[in-house]
């Protein structure tokens, strides 16, 4: 049966990425990361949220709104394989799919009824760019969707990666205490793309309205500096 209705936005999500650089590449990597999901006026009514404060994790199902084009390919080239193996797009996460939907596992941390925005939900361990649409959040229910036996393929081999974060105190002071978790998580993560390994090259990232720059080498992420960006 043909598709006869589109898919209506819900709400935007509001995280601390201004920009794709930097997004943690799965959700729940980095817990410390907070975001709020704002609710499209029409879709502002609490009682469409009644019952779900009473799970820990919801499914948050959204667009790759800034990968958005024409056509598709079957093949893609997995970051964290260096880019340089091509595996099918339905083996992978990428965001350039026929379809570009998102899926996302976070935990809820609260529903807040405010005045002028209804209800806002808080949450953290979301990989998620500040705007991203969502479609529809669902409850996480860990007697289905948790399999901790599951293989997890050719990610298996990155489970344990990360790597040690030298961030001098002097440059961490300019940080706020509340955000300092979350950005030497993202950063222990390596924003970098794989196939980028050149130890002299410095990187910029954009968090909380902070620019951060570091440079890698071998396994240590070096802070050189941050700076307060525009918000």
């Amino acid at each position: 049966m043909p598709l006869t209705q589109k898919m209506d936005i819900i709400a935007h999500v509001h995280s601390d990425f201004r920009d794709k650089f930097g997004i943690p590449r799965q959700s729940s990597l980095v817990p410390e990361l907070e975001s709020v999901l704002i609710f499209e006026p029409e879709y502002r009514n609490m009682d469409a949220l009644r019952g779900l404060d009473q799970f820990s994790h919801i499914w948050l199902i959204w667009q790759f709104s800034e990968s958005v084009r024409e056509g598709w390919s079957p093949t893609v080239r997995p970051p964290r394989l260096g880019g340089n193996e091509r595996l099918g797009v339905f083996a992978t996460r990428s965001p350039f799919r026929p379809n570009e939907i998102g899926l996302s596992s976070v935990q809820l941390r609260y529903i807040e009824d405010t005045k002028n925005m209804g209800p806002v939900i808080h949450v953290a361990g979301a990989d998620l760019m500040d705007g991203t649409p969502v479609f529809d959040i669902k409850p996480y229910l860990p007697y289905v969707d948790s399999h901790p036996e599951a293989d997890g393929g050719f990610t298996e081999n990155y489970r344990e990666y990360h790597l040690q974060v030298d961030f001098p105190e002097e440059l961490m002071e300019r940080v706020p205490d509340s955000k300092r978790k979350a950005l030497c998580g993202v950063l222990a993560g390596d924003p970098r793309p794989a196939y980028q390994q050149d130890p002299d090259r410095i990187y910029g990232m954009n968090f909380a309205g902070y620019e951060v720059k570091f440079r890698v080498m071998a396994d240590v992420l070096i802070v050189l500096d941050v700076q307060t960006g525009e918000r």
